[in-house]
């Protein structure tokens, strides 16, 4: 969102390339660093606070030393884990088998939205998108939870009758108990329909799906709220 300009080496004219426009400079998504005392010792700004400072300070040999320090010490710590063949594991990134390059896990490349991305936020090092319409990717998240219970009562269903064939009761036994309170007519209940997990009893959410619609509800209201605040700061 800055000015771009191209210098001729030979000639040493420049000439601007690019200049947004106010409008396009508003329309950049705004970019917020993690607090110092949020972040863990490897994350950058942490791990390499001494350098970055010397640096400032113009000192070049104390930055020098201090890059040095901190790769020594990685250096030790690879010999270590070599040493003991213990395997190192990243969290946040991995390695191209093809290119050999290490690649960001969570990164996310499609572009912008702005009638529906609201902001950009990182949480425990994953990248998060926090967006308008939180319909979809809620019914997204309810159907997985309705398909696994739906899944595992037609298992234990399953198991039920086989329970009932194999253990082979006496007549008597057959027409007075059961060993499984699951109806036999639940295999004729439809899956298209949407009333087969209601007759299981599954009117509602699983609590996790309750308690994440409540609290991004609750995120939602109060950015909403902001940039209302914000639009009468402008007018």
């Amino acid at each position: 969102d800055g000015e771009v300009h191209i210098n001729e080496l030979k000639s040493g004219n420049t000439e601007m390339f690019w200049n947004p426009t106010n409008e396009v400079r508003r329309q950049r998504l705004k970019r917020h660093i993690v607090l110092f005392e949020e972040q863990t010792e490897f994350e950058s700004e942490r791990l390499w606070q001494h350098v970055t400072s010397a640096i400032n300070k113009g000192d070049q040999h104390k930055a020098t030393q201090e890059k040095f320090v901190l790769e020594e010490e990685q250096r030790n710590a690879a010999r270590e884990r070599r040493e003991s063949g213990t395997e190192w594991k990243p969290l946040l990134f991995q390695q191209d088998a093809m290119t050999n390059e290490w690649h960001y896990k969570y990164e996310d490349l499609r572009p912008w939205d702005p009638l529906n991305d609201i902001a950009q936020f990182e949480k425990d090092g994953i990248l998060q998108t926090m967006e308008r319409h939180l319909s979809t990717r809620m019914s997204n998240h309810k159907a997985a939870c309705i398909n696994n219970q739906i899944t595992r009562h037609k298992r234990s269903a399953k198991d039920c009758r086989r329970r009932k064939t194999s253990d082979q009761p006496s007549n008597h036994s057959q027409n007075t108990e059961s060993s499984c309170s699951t109806p036999e007519s639940v295999q004729e209940l439809s899956d298209d329909d949407g009333k087969y997990w209601v007759s299981l009893g599954f009117e509602s959410l699983c609590a996790q799906c309750g308690k994440e619609m409540n609290h991004l509800k609750e995120i939602h209201s109060a950015v909403l709220s902001l940039q209302k605040a914000q639009q009468d700061i402008h007018r």
